[in-house]
Order: structure tokens, then C-alpha cells, then sequence
């Protein structure tokens, strides 16, 4: 189950917005670094708790665009939407 967003950040908590795109169900998390390995995990974490959607990870690289890893049919959505619309969305994290 998604926790809340409260409390200290710890080293494997990272922050997710939980969003419904066409009805669909997404979790995108924000991890701070190493971008793959943290979708990689994210994956395995996501299904851990049982979230049968589709996942990504978001992340601003240093010229300010938006970078993500998502599966194929999400990319026309992550292409026009920026960091800061996302960020905005968090509404809990998931341990990985």
C-alpha cells in the first residue's frame, strides 16, 4: 500500500504520484539518482504491493527537461508534460 508523504526521507523511500490517465492507473516515482536501476526497482517494489498499473520514473536533468523511463505507450504523455506538473502530483512514497 502507498504511504503517505510524511515524515524524514530515508535512502530507499522515494516520492510517487499516484495518477489515473484515461482511466488507466500510474505510478511515477521521483528518484533522486541512478534512474534505472530505480525503475528496475520500482517494478518489483510496485508489484510487491499488489499495483497492477504501469509505472515510470521522472527525473529534471541539469538543462531543466524533463527525462523519464516508461514503458513505450506512455511516452507521448511524458513528451508534453513537464517535471513540475508531476512533481506537484506527489501524494505518497514506495519503499524500493
Amino acid at each position: 500500500m502507498l504511504k503517505p508523504l510524511v515524515g524524514p526521507k530515508l535512502n530507499s523511500t522515494i516520492p510517487v504520484a499516484h495518477l489515473k490517465i484515461r482511466g488507466a492507473a500510474l505510478l511515477v516515482a521521483f528518484p533522486e539518482a541512478d534512474h534505472r536501476n530505480a525503475y528496475t526497482a520500482l517494478q518489483t517494489a510496485a508489484a510487491r504491493e499488489k499495483f497492477s498499473g504501469e509505472v515510470a520514473v521522472v527525473w529534471e536533468d541539469p538543462q531543466g527537461r524533463t527525462r523519464f523511463i516508461a514503458a513505450a505507450p506512455l511516452h507521448p504523455f511524458f513528451q508534453v508534460v513537464n517535471y513540475g506538473q508531476l512533481r506537484a502530483q506527489v501524494n505518497g512514497t514506495i519503499e524500493i
